[in-house]
């Protein structure tokens, strides 16, 4: 690590020691120096990035990334060993989930999105390591990702909509076009629609398109609870004997705008003249332009409203005491409203920036008359940490209402600083957020030609100054439009996003082309946005946040070896194998039965045994193994930036993707001869014989491929529509349960009716499918099991029905063996080579080559000069190409460029 915070800590000491003769105030300081330091040794914020080879995708396409891991200071992590990377779809359901070795904190991967698992929709992606499950999940990665469909592709639709809000309810009117895939609009059609929420049909119509191909659909919440989670299902019949389904996502909102006054430093203080921050946000999520004015008791107008980026601006008010005051805004439809500002204390202190020096940050500590005469002489703190590592501290004497302190910027890292006020007994007073935007690793890329032909080879020379890790995609713009603004990249990662919690609209923004008016509208956000990793008060009361998980190392199994009675086995032989690969391992049990397996490496979807049969009296033994720790789906906190119409969105991509895929397309009709092998359902077991011909949710087995040890995990993780208790150890039906009730599902393995925790007996090589019924329409299963809903997990052998006889060993067979287990952990994810072609001058061209990521290489490795050469060949597309590099050296030092060429 750097030596930077050492440094500073001498510098500390120093500071005391000239401003200080009060040793009990140095005692302080460095008391509550000493607790953020413990949190920044004993507890070090990692951070993830992906850098994706392009913004978005088609199904059919692999989606390349490498993942950076970083800790204090973006220095390569030196503690975990692995990192998780899940997908998930709009409605906050796991789709895919990958598992990556870190070497030297980066690793590679490649998610493929095959047609079974990927549609076209909105998608989210998360990563983060084990150790930062001990932390808030608000820090994990995570970016938005469009998908868009172009080989099955029947109907182009778009649709808008407007929201109305009549008494307590919101009327939601959906105007939706169908077009063909040529862009022909589908006049006057019949269209069968409804309207899914919290799993249920809520309503449901028909109706036909108008001359333009357009569909209106009205819907109106009921009982004030807005339909947050929907979705529009329609039908529309294309011709007589054809009908093209599309569904599109239903999130009502109001029209209310949420205006915010965030005073600087805090708090507005009586006399004393203050910058405040605003903020107007939408329903959906954005910023509004608004503009307006800033009357007092007298309506007379002493400050104005302007916002300058994404609903965000200040202005400058002086509070006399005892005085109100109100924000008159005007809207963009030219309606007004009276927005209340904060009161102002009589007695205060705040702090005050000015960051518009490249070296110092201008800080003003600045107390009113009456807290000043309260006060006069006292000393005070002023402490600046990032990312829990304090680089500045210091302690001063209230001698004057105004006190100015010049902090050199030359010892922080780039990034978000927060610097904090302190009384002399460790109370903080004010706090205000700095952003320091400071330069990286100089990035440059050059080509050996300005200008190239479609298929010619490009030499690409790399200059970093520095030797680093980087990663480097090339794509064709004319088929990947990117707005620059909305990027997800290393630089708004890393040093903005991963340490705000909340949603940042286009964080890009303040990275593209930076400017004064960019870094202005940056320290706005300062003012506006949350940043609370920890809290003073609760270090300094030695509330720490508690730490359940190690950095991972490696792959490990554990658990604990007991006998059929439950009690522990101690010194219990145990062996695993990975069947069919040379991996094998052997250890005994500690003295209360636990065992670990560590440091193990075998590829995803892999089965694994272990096995205490070579124990004496192993025949009696039974093996539980402990399922993997995975955080909770949550919410995408960048719900914001769904699109609405992915097919008008990504027109120019899926345009190619249709000629790329088209040998992909399905017949619309295949005749199959011979009965058709009959899958195992619930209509196969005797006990559940009472319920629905068709299940409300099915799950077929190939969604589990990626499922990791602990199957109980991965149903909660894609049983749509429950919600599973930990405490309880049961699932229940989620719209109940959000109710606050507590009738739990009642779950079947097959014919039989068992507790929510044995199902991970089940061997994944057996499965067929989960099947969800949210309600059990003839009560018979709730009434004899005082439950209510059904969760069957349905295996390629199951109980068969009364009359049929089995023999004794046969029944014994299909028991479970305790003492060896075969489980499907969730392996090391495969590592593919990105694909290019290489072709020979004057060559014969066979087959289009319609690639969008011309070049993705992960492994860039500038030497120690800081160069590095690659050479690919492009495409047959013509136009623009854009580069991008990215990546960090061992010192913590990030970069990227963006560099474009010319294909004629």
């Amino acid at each position: 690590m750097k030596s930077i915070p050492l440094f500073f800590t001498i510098f500390i000491l120093s500071i005391l020691t000239s401003l200080s003769g009060n040793a009990q105030d140095s005692v302080k300081l460095n008391t509550l120096l000493g607790k953020v330091k413990r949190l920044a040794d004993e507890q070090p914020i990692e951070k993830v990035y992906l850098h994706f080879d392009k913004p978005y995708y088609a199904v059919a396409d692999t989606m390349w990334f490498k993942a950076y891991v970083t800790i204090e200071q973006n220095i390569p992590t030196p503690f975990s060993k692995i990192v998780y990377v899940e997908v998930f779809n709009s409605k906050d359901s796991l789709v895919k989930a990958v598992k990556l070795p870190l070497k030297n904190s980066v690793a590679y991967g490649n998610i493929p999105l095959n047609m079974q698992s990927f549609k076209q929709g909105n998608y989210y992606v998360r990563a983060y390591t084990l150790w930062m499950l001990n932390f808030s999940e608000d820090y994990f990665f995570t970016k938005n990702i469009l998908i868009g469909e172009a080989i099955d592709k029947e109907v182009l639709t778009n649709i808008s909509y407007t929201n109305e809000e009549i008494d307590k309810n919101v009327k939601t009117t959906a105007k939706i076009q169908f077009k063909d895939i040529d862009k022909k609009v589908y006049a006057n059609k019949l269209v069968n629609w409804s309207i899914i929420s919290r799993g249920d049909v809520f309503t449901k119509g028909r109706g036909t398109t108008d001359q333009n191909g357009f569909l209106t659909i009205t819907v109106t919440s009921k009982n004030g609870e807005l339909i947050t989670n929907g979705s529009i299902l329609t039908a529309i019949n294309t011709t007589d004997k054809e009908t093209v389904n599309a569904v599109f996502d239903l999130k009502q909102t109001t029209n209310a705008i949420d205006f915010q006054f965030f005073p600087e430093g805090g708090s507005l203080i009586s006399g004393l003249p203050t910058q405040i921050a605003f903020k107007a946000t939408g329903a959906n999520g954005l910023g509004v332009d608004v503009k307006g004015s800033i009357l007092n008791d007298d309506n007379a107008e002493v400050s104005v409203i302007s916002p300058s980026y994404a609903g965000m601006g200040s202005f400058y008010l002086s509070p006399e005491d005892g005085k109100n005051y109100k924000a008159k805004v005007i809207f963009k439809d030219g309606s007004t409203k009276i927005y209340p500002l904060p009161k102002s204390t009589p007695s205060g202190i705040t702090l005050q920036v000015n960051n518009q020096s490249p070296d110092l940050i201008n800080l003003k500590v600045i107390a009113n008359s009456p807290y000043f005469e309260a006060n006069k002489g006292k000393s005070f703190f002023i402490v600046a940490q990032n990312t829990n590592v304090v680089y500045y501290a210091a302690k001063a004497i209230l001698a004057n209402q105004l006190i100015n302190i010049r902090i050199p910027k030359k010892g922080f890292p780039a990034g978000i600083t927060q610097l904090t006020l302190f009384s002399a007994e460790n109370v903080p007073l004010s706090e205000r957020l700095v952003f320091l935007m400071k330069p990286g690793i100089n990035l440059s890329i050059k080509t050996d030609l300005p200008i190239y032909k479609a298929r010619q080879k490009v030499n690409m020379s790399i200059n970093a100054g520095v030797a680093g890790d980087f990663s480097i995609a090339v794509i064709d713009e004319q088929k990947v439009p990117v707005n620059e603004s909305t990027e997800t990249t290393i630089l708004s990662s890393l040093l903005l996003t991963s340490d705000l919690r909340g949603y940042i609209e286009k964080p890009n923004y303040y990275f593209t082309k930076t400017d004064d008016k960019k870094i202005s509208d940056l320290d706005k956000l300062m003012l506006t946005q949350g940043y609370r990793r920890f809290t003073y008060s609760d270090i300094l009361a030695d509330k720490y946040p508690q730490i359940s998980y190690l950095p991972e190392q490696g792959i490990s199994l554990s658990g604990t070896l007991r006998d059929l009675t439950g009690m522990p086995v101690k010194k219990g032989a145990l062996r695993l194998m990975v069947p069919g690969k040379p991996i094998s391992a052997e250890l005994l049990t500690s003295n209360t039965g636990l065992f670990n397996f560590q440091n193990l490496v075998f590829p995803d979807s892999s089965q694994v045994v272990i096995s205490a049969k070579y124990n004496a009296n192993g025949a009696n033994m039974m093996i539980d193994v402990n399922g993997l720790p995975i955080p909770q789906a949550g919410k995408n906190k960048n719900v914001f930036d769904e699109a609405k119409n992915i097919d008008t969105v990504l027109s120019a991509y899926l345009n190619n993707s249709q000629k790329q895929y088209r040998y992909l397309r399905t017949l619309k009709e295949v005749v199959i001869k011979g009965a058709p092998v009959k899958k195992v359902s619930h209509l196969d077991h005797s006990a559940l014989s009472s319920l629905s011909q068709m299940a409300d949710h099915t799950i077929d087995a190939d969604q589990f491929t990626t499922c990791g040890g602990n199957f109980l995990d991965c149903v909660r993780a894609r049983a749509i529509g429950l919600t599973y208790d930990q405490n309880q150890e049961k699932f229940y039906v989620t719209r109940d349960y959000n109710q606050g009730s507590r009738t739990p599902v009642q779950v079947f393995l097959n014919n039989f009716a068992v507790d929510a925790r044995d199902i991970n007996s089940v061997n994944l090589a057996e499965l067929v499918s989960v099947e969800i019924f949210l309600t059990d329409q003839l009560g018979s299963i709730d009434r004899a099991y005082q439950s209510k809903g059904v969760l069957v997990i349905n295996t390629k052998k199951p109980v068969t029905g009364v009359g049929t006889k089995i023999s004794k060993q046969e029944f014994f067979d299909m028991l479970p063996k305790k003492n060896i287990i075969t489980i499907t952990p969730m392996g090391y994810s495969k590592e593919r080579e990105f694909y290019s072609p290489k072709y020979l001058p004057n060559a014969a061209i066979t087959s289009s080559d319609l690639r969008t990521t011309i070049y993705w290489n992960p492994k860039v490795i500038t030497d120690a000069t800081g160069k590095a050469n690659v050479e690919f060949f492009n495409a047959d597309g013509k136009g623009t190409y854009r580069a991008v590099i990215e990546g960090f050296d061992k010192d913590g030092n990030i970069g990227r460029a963006v560099y474009r060429y010319k294909v004629n």
